[in-house]
């Protein structure tokens, strides 16, 4: 009997010590994907075969120790030696593995592609790819020509295993419910509000100014006016990769549908990602008789114009401001 109580002593102790002894059976980091509904078995399993803690009973032996602790799914970077405790917590703690990713509201998918490719996350051919292919908004936008515009700016959590399909149906998921909020009752038409929006969005940078923004654009439109708007011409340059940083004569003289210099109407989608504050003024502009604005010497915003009378004075304003910085 005493020699069956120290065995049973001495088998506890190993056990005790294997739950706490550091091990590692990777050579470079791992990650383990733990699939939500994963039981205690199939997680001890996954872990043992990655590498990451020598026996499956160690794991299962955690288990019965903290028997309400709550195994949380998701994806888990190991890099180093861990105990068997070590991991079972991490796992019950929720320290899943994420690189954080900031889209900055006026992005386009030529930004976000480059700003993926820079990061290590994806190519920046695969996400463009991924972004050119409308499929995941046909419903809120029929005619739309890509994702642009509803690849909505935000800060995402992205695994090492992000795909540039995952990722873009992350982004037009919460598209889909900011959109749901500020459209709520109103049955706008989704493509004609985001292209304004993403207009706006590019224009400007302050907040005060996008409902007048929007305004000018909307009475331009009213009016049978082009809208003559810088960005259309930078993007219609991007898409047919020729933009190299400035506006050119040729440009502004493009035939591309996206020029509002030479196309009436608003272009054909949106031309960057907007964000709510841009969606909102496009959804209410203000109510002005604008119909012109140009920066302000000094970068103090914009000043806004009724009659080209007025807004040539404006224009003359700001060149003479800009040769007195010079």
């Amino acid at each position: 009997m005493k020699f069956l109580i120290a065995l049973i002593l001495a088998l506890a102790g190993l056990a005790a010590a294997a739950l706490v002894t550091p091990y590692q059976g990777f050579k470079t980091e791992t990650y383990v994907e733990i699939a939500r509904g994963t039981g205690t078995s199939g997680i001890a399993q996954e872990l043992a075969q990655d590498g990451v803690i020598r026996y499956r009973w160690e794991f299962l032996l955690v288990r019965l120790i903290k028997p309400s602790a709550n195994l949380q799914a998701g994806e888990y970077r190991f890099a180093k030696a861990a105990s068997v405790l070590d991991v079972f917590n991490r796992i019950a703690r929720g320290d899943i593995y994420y690189v954080e990713f900031t889209v900055p509201e006026g992005s386009n998918i030529f930004d976000i592609a480059r700003a993926l490719d820079a990061q290590g996350l994806m190519s920046a051919e695969d996400f463009l790819t991924a972004a050119q292919n409308p499929a995941l908004i046909r419903d809120l936008a029929p005619h739309a020509r890509s994702l642009e515009g509803y690849l909505f700016p935000s800060t995402y959590r992205l695994s090492h295993t992000i795909t540039a399909e995952k990722l873009t149906k992350m982004m037009t998921e919460e598209f889909r419910t900011q959109w749901a909020k500020l459209n709520a009752g109103k049955d706008a038409n989704t493509n004609s509000v985001v292209t304004l929006a993403s207009l706006v969005e590019k224009e400007t940078g302050a907040a005060n100014e996008r409902p007048l923004i929007a305004s000018v654009f909307r009475n331009r439109l009213e009016q049978g006016m082009r809208l003559e708007c810088d960005p259309t011409t930078i993007y219609a340059a991007l898409l047919e990769n020729r933009y190299r940083g400035v506006i050119h004569r040729s440009d502004l003289d493009s035939a591309n549908p996206y020029n509002t210099y030479q196309n009436a109407g608003l272009p054909p989608g949106p031309i960057a990602n907007p964000g709510v504050p841009a969606l909102a003024a496009a959804l209410e502009p203000a109510d002005t008789p604008y119909l012109f604005f140009v920066a302000k010497p000094g970068g103090g915003g914009h000043q806004f114009s009724t009659t080209m009378a007025q807004h040539e004075k404006a224009v003359i304003a700001y060149r003479h401001g800009q040769r007195k910085s010079r």
